[in-house]
């Protein structure tokens, strides 16, 4: 081997060696991706320093779109950085970032495309100078240019330097695509933190725990601040978990009474041989284990505020001691002889029908009108039309603190979580966003996994339909908590459904998880025009009303419509 040749062997490996150094040396500085100006900039030293790729710099679309800026480069002055600036096709590196093709230029001085714009030629050395341009791709399309100086006349060919700068693009790539998804998921939960400020500030519900801007929400808000200075008794309608405990306190704290105790009561909760106890107090020896006087929540609340939840569970003959309580303002604790006087406002809320109630002898039609002085209707989370956005991100800041994860929807969540239906309210909601939180890969919550929470929800209610009991603990309302509180209910639909008109459930075919409801009269119009637009088919019409098959020729049956 001759001399030359034996130089141009070393030469060779040498190169090799420093082009392993170089991407060894860059892929160790991948681990700090969250850092790109780091990052980029030292790959761009590197390149300089062992291989000889001058003036490295990273070019990058601005916001507009239309020209190009150059966003990291090492050994470049900040004046040269901020000339560096093209229309997309212009120059050498306008053209690379417009066709995604390698530009080599070998001799910059006899180039007419190659601009001289960020460095003057001054400032390079007075031999030969090239300039090599790589596109940085994503998926195969141009989302930048890798661009450098060299002297032309080195031992290192050409092809050597463009295969490395391609190497580089490609780790360039990486980072970022990486810094794009960080500023994504940044800027989406900004955005969700400033609604959620806005909210904040913006409503007087929420300084309750009440968030939404929906128009019955907002009449609800209106009729109870319009109630809460008065001693007027306040009867809560609505679905479960449509906020009743919230309205109750919104009512006591803007109150009068506000100094006072609220106390809350679920009637449905306590069995009816320790209500009256629980509700009335007893005196020593009243019952076996009264070993000492007591006082019920009825007293307690003196000053105060009563919230009786699930009024309409009240046993018959509690109802008239609450009617005395409401009459004139004392109480008869268990065992005792003499009244007690308290001075206590009463607000109680229901699900059911209590006017059915009264028809059907189950309940006291004196104390109906007594609680029903001021009536506010609640409005079930379909009927608050734009809110379940609003409340999905909430729950989701709260969900992440909760659980220490920092999750944000996908693209498409919200407006399939504002499709669904929402048989058992706010707290439905909050339940599936906690679960979604908890099942969330590299912190994005995805349609599917909002399509395979939903679809958990379905078998809970195909359970139903098959007969079994609900689970008491289910976020969805069960049995004794029929979502219809219109007169004409007819009977419980051991099938769960969604109201006439709904929005169906899963694009599969199966519609989402539907409430335990009773059947009413007025679906019957729904039903029959559903019927008369699918030409009779059973299967599609309940598809269009969020059904199943089943739950909708139950209703036929039920309201004795002939469907043919």
């Amino acid at each position: 081997m001759s001399d030359a040749q034996a130089l141009q062997s070393s030469a060779r490996a040498d190169s090799a060696d420093a082009e392993l150094l170089v991407v060894h040396e860059a892929t160790q500085w991948l681990s700090h991706l969250n850092d790109p100006d780091t990052v980029i900039g030292r790959m761009l030293r590197l390149l300089s320093q062992i291989t000889g790729l001058n003036r490295g710099r990273v070019v990058l679309p601005d916001a507009s779109g239309e020209f190009m800026e150059i966003r990291y480069a090492y050994g470049l002055s900040s004046d040269e950085r901020e000339r560096g600036r093209y229309r997309v096709g212009e120059g050498v590196t306008g053209r690379v970032m417009r066709t995604g093709q390698v530009a080599v230029v070998q001799d910059i001085d006899e180039e007419p495309v190659y601009l001289t714009r960020a460095v003057e030629r001054d400032t390079l050395p007075p031999e030969t100078v090239a300039f090599l341009a790589v596109p940085i791709l994503n998926e195969d399309q141009p989302m930048g240019v890798l661009g450098a100086h060299r002297i032309r006349e080195r031992h290192r060919p050409l092809h050597r330097d463009i295969t490395l700068l391609r190497i580089m693009a490609a780790l360039i790539a990486r980072v970022l695509k990486v810094d794009d998804l960080i500023r994504e998921q940044t800027a989406a939960l900004a955005e969700e933190n400033e609604s959620l400020r806005e909210a904040l500030s913006s409503n007087q519900e929420a300084r309750h725990g009440i968030l939404g801007e929906s128009p019955a929400l907002r009449q609800a808000f209106r009729q109870t601040l319009h109630v809460s200075p008065t001693q007027a008794t306040v009867l809560l309608n609505g679905e479960s978990g449509t906020g009743k405990e919230r309205f109750a306190r919104m009512v006591h704290l803007t109150s009068p009474r506000c100094d006072g105790p609220f106390i809350a009561i679920n009637c449905a909760a306590i069995p009816d041989a320790l209500l009256e106890s629980e509700l009335f107090g007893h005196e020593k020896g009243a019952f076996t284990g009264a070993v000492s006087a007591k006082k019920g929540s009825v007293e307690l609340a003196s000053g105060g505020t009563l919230f009786l939840d699930e009024i309409g569970d009240l046993a018959f003959d509690l109802q008239s001691k609450l009617l005395h309580v409401l009459e004139k303002q004392t109480i008869h604790r268990v065992g005792g002889t003499k009244d007690v006087p308290v001075d206590v406002r009463i607000i109680a809320a229901t699900h059911k029908n209590l006017q059915e109630a009264v028809n059907q002898g189950r309940f006291r039609i004196d104390l109906f009108y007594r609680l029903n002085v001021f009536p506010i209707h609640l409005p079930a989370l379909r009927e608050r039309d734009g809110d379940v956005k609003l409340l999905a991100r909430h729950f989701l800041q709260v969900a992440s603190q909760e659980f220490d994860r920092n999750a944000t929807f996908e693209t498409g969540v919200l407006d399939r979580l504002a499709a669904y239906n929402w048989p058992g309210n706010i707290r439905q909601l909050e339940n599936v966003i906690k679960r979604a939180v908890l099942v969330a890969q590299n912190g994005w919550i995805t349609v599917a996994d909002i399509e395979l929470i939903l679809t958990h929800e379905s078998h809970v209610t195909d359970h139903l339909e098959a007969g079994g009991r609900p689970d008491p603990s289910a976020s969805t309302p069960g049995p004794g908590d029929p979502a219809g509180m219109g007169a004409g209910n007819t009977g419980p639909d051991h099938a769960p459904s969604s109201s006439p008109g709904s929005s169906p459930g899963s694009p599969h075919g199966q519609p989402p998880g539907r409430a335990y409801r009773w059947v009413r009269e007025d679906e019957a119009d729904a039903l029959l025009a559903a019927l008369e637009a699918t030409g009779g088919n059973k299967t599609q019409a309940a598809s269009r009303l969020g059904m199943t098959t089943r739950q909708f020729r139950y209703r036929l049956d039920k309201l004795g419509l002939h469907g043919g």
